[in-house]
């Protein structure tokens, strides 16, 4: 059994969480941003589907990215030299989200549901939210949104409309946090595809450690420069 959360954004202990499913912590409370700050503060997430309670989940190992690690391969670093493309930041977050919450597969279901979109338009207006975009002949062709808080930023979900576009934005966003001296980027669980990206697995413990070192409640936020992405690499 997992707990119904009360009316303030209060959590169980992280050990609480359940091995199966993995992570899954507690049901319940708000999608607001007192909710969500506290939440990912602690390394708690929301993902559920539409018509479910708001679940929230922690789970162990977690799959994390450190920037100052991330090499992009080959094949992706020639894609990155050819420069056809164009990165923004914060340029249309509602258009990225709106592109992640399309179902991967004609009826498929998706977790990003109206309410997710509204709560984390709500973030990106109150600068926690973020957005990093590819473009090629104008057009937004892949990208990814996520939390930043303090030093560390929690990566949500990413979509392509065109090969490597969202490894593009991800590539970007990797060389952006390492110049600004975010100490860590979550992936929240383990795929093959973020594993090819740089993703590893570490412990929950050690994790929830990163985010009391570098996830400072005291964090001022603020909108990413647009132009704060384009072609750091060579």
């Amino acid at each position: 059994m997992i707990p119904w959360l009360g009316e303030h954004p209060a959590f169980p202990p992280l050990t609480r969480a359940l091995r199966e499913p993995n992570g899954l912590l507690a049901a319940g409370g708000a999608l607001t941003p007192e909710w969500l700050l506290a939440a990912y503060r602690r390394g708690i997430f929301p993902w559920f589907n539409e018509g479910e309670p708001i679940l929230w989940w922690s789970p162990d190992p977690r799959m994390v990215v450190f920037p100052d690690e991330v090499t992009p391969s080959r094949s992706l670093r020639k894609t990155l030299r050819k420069r056809n493309y164009e990165v923004r930041l914060d340029h249309d977050f509602p258009a990225v989200i709106r592109a992640c919450a399309a179902p991967r597969e004609p009826g498929g279901r998706t977790w990003i549901t109206p309410d997710i979109q509204a709560a984390y338009i709500r973030m990106h207006r109150l600068g926690y939210a973020h957005s990093v975009e590819t473009y090629m002949d104008g057009q937004l062709v892949g990208g990814l949104y996520g939390m930043a808080i303090g030093k560390a930023f929690f990566g949500e979900s990413m979509f392509s409309r065109r090969t490597d576009a969202s490894k593009i934005a991800f590539a970007h966003l990797a060389r952006f946090l390492e110049q600004h001296n975010f100490r860590v980027l979550d992936c929240q669980m383990t795929t093959q595809h973020l594993t090819s990206l740089g993703g590893r697995e570490i412990p929950r413990e050690a994790f929830a450690r990163l985010l009391d070192a570098h996830a400072e409640a005291d964090t001022t936020p603020a909108r990413w420069p647009e132009d704060g992405a384009n072609h750091p690499w060579t």
